[in-house]
């Protein structure tokens, strides 16, 4: 049995070509940066008039916000899919993958990286309505782990952490009652920081921070990730 044709030959030919864009699009992250991004050099690889590709793509911003929309998506399910050959109830190892699947992810798609993490892109503002579901799907999986984690209670730090002030438990009491979510101020503040703190380190990676200063970035990389998954403080496995 074979399947029916999706759409019209023209609706096809429609969406091939705004592949074709996109991927020239990626290409030009890759060598002029997101401020580079030009619709009419992309029309002149396609061999069209640069007024055709509007038919296409009505802006540069509204390309913009696909690649990111993308590039968000791509860089979710990469992160999902590592999460889910993990046993649920291992959070540790759910935490080392989620990590690590960032860091892969990143390695692989470094424009797309830089143009979702690194400098905004000047004059354009992503639509929160558009970016934010898929721009929050890796901050998603942390959160469900420290839901996780949170029936358990926490390992305790040596020495014991700084006291949590007003200002922060009033955020994350806001946070809690968006999210509806139950989890205590304390986990929610670690779970915070080994989050910018895994970002932070593959930025610095990408971006070239580390001056020459690390050598092995792999092994750095897993070493400060175990050591941020004993700060969020998961219960011991039996």
């Amino acid at each position: 049995m074979t399947s029916e044709p999706i759409g019209t030959p023209r609706q096809r030919a429609h969406a091939q070509t705004v592949l074709d864009i996109k991927r020239l699009a990626r290409e030009q992250l890759a060598t002029e940066g997101s401020s580079g991004l030009s619709l009419r050099a992309i029309a002149r690889q396609l061999g069209i008039v640069s007024s055709a590709i509007y038919r296409y793509v009505p802006s540069r911003d509204e390309l913009l916000t696909m690649l990111i929309v993308d590039a968000y998506n791509s860089l979710g399910d990469a992160t999902e899919t590592a999460q889910r050959r993990v046993r649920r109830a291992d959070l540790e190892k759910r935490w080392l993958a989620i990590g690590r699947a960032v860091r892969g992810w990143a390695l692989e798609h470094r424009a797309e990286y830089a143009l979702l993490y690194g400098s905004p892109v000047p004059g354009y503002a992503a639509p929160a309505e558009r970016t934010a579901g898929p721009g929050t799907r890796v901050i998603q999986l942390i959160i469900e782990l420290l839901v996780d984690t949170a029936p358990h209670g926490v390992r305790p730090t040596e020495p014991a952490p700084p006291p949590i002030p007003a200002a922060l438990k009033r955020d994350m009491r806001e946070l809690r009652e968006n999210l509806d979510i139950d989890v205590d101020d304390e986990l929610l503040v670690r779970g915070f920081l080994a989050w910018s703190a895994l970002y932070g380190m593959v930025s610095f990676e990408l971006f070239g921070q580390y001056g020459g200063s690390v050598q092995h970035n792999a092994a750095f990389f897993d070493h400060q990730l175990a050591r941020l998954g004993q700060l969020i403080g998961f219960p011991e496995q039996n």
